[in-house]
């Protein structure tokens, strides 16, 4: 089984990287760094690095993807479509820091959510690395009719 692609973005694509990070996909954000050395942790990690840069791009060869639109959604849709990206909920990633998340009990997060939160909401995920806790309200449905239009 193919593993699903991993990005780096550079500082101007702050917004795509949190997007592409909710579809689940494993996306670095570079910001106030030296090209030089974006491209050396892109090679070494793996990643397709997408800039507005097009010199950036073309200097990256085969990694780099010179991101056309300043629009987030053309901008989601380009990337999407390239790399037959989908929306995996079970992947999503931290929108801060990129880790991964994991399902924590109701109980583990009383502290640390609205109380209304808790009586609306039965699944909770803590982000491994910042400790971010995420659930999925009502801001989901808006989140997965953006992406549908995106990724259909």
């Amino acid at each position: 089984m193919d593993e699903p692609p991993r990005f780096s973005a550079d500082e101007m694509l702050g917004s795509l990287a949190r997007w592409l990070r909710i579809m689940g996909y494993d996306t670095t954000y570079f910001r106030d760094r030296a090209d030089r050395e974006i491209l050396e942790v892109s090679q070494k990690e793996n990643r397709i690095l997408l800039t507005r840069d097009r010199e950036l791009a073309e200097r990256c060869g085969s990694i780099g993807v010179y991101v056309r639109s300043d629009d987030l959604m053309e901008q989601l849709r380009q990337v999407s479509k390239m790399f037959c990206l989908r929306l995996d909920e079970e992947r999503t990633r931290c929108t801060i820091c990129n880790s991964s998340l994991e399902e924590v009990k109701p109980e583990e997060v009383i502290d640390l959510v609205p109380e209304g939160t808790l009586r609306n909401s039965d699944r909770f995920f803590q982000c491994t690395g910042c400790g971010k806790i995420y659930w999925k309200g009502s801001h989901w449905v808006d989140i997965r009719s953006k992406l549908s239009n995106i990724c259909d």
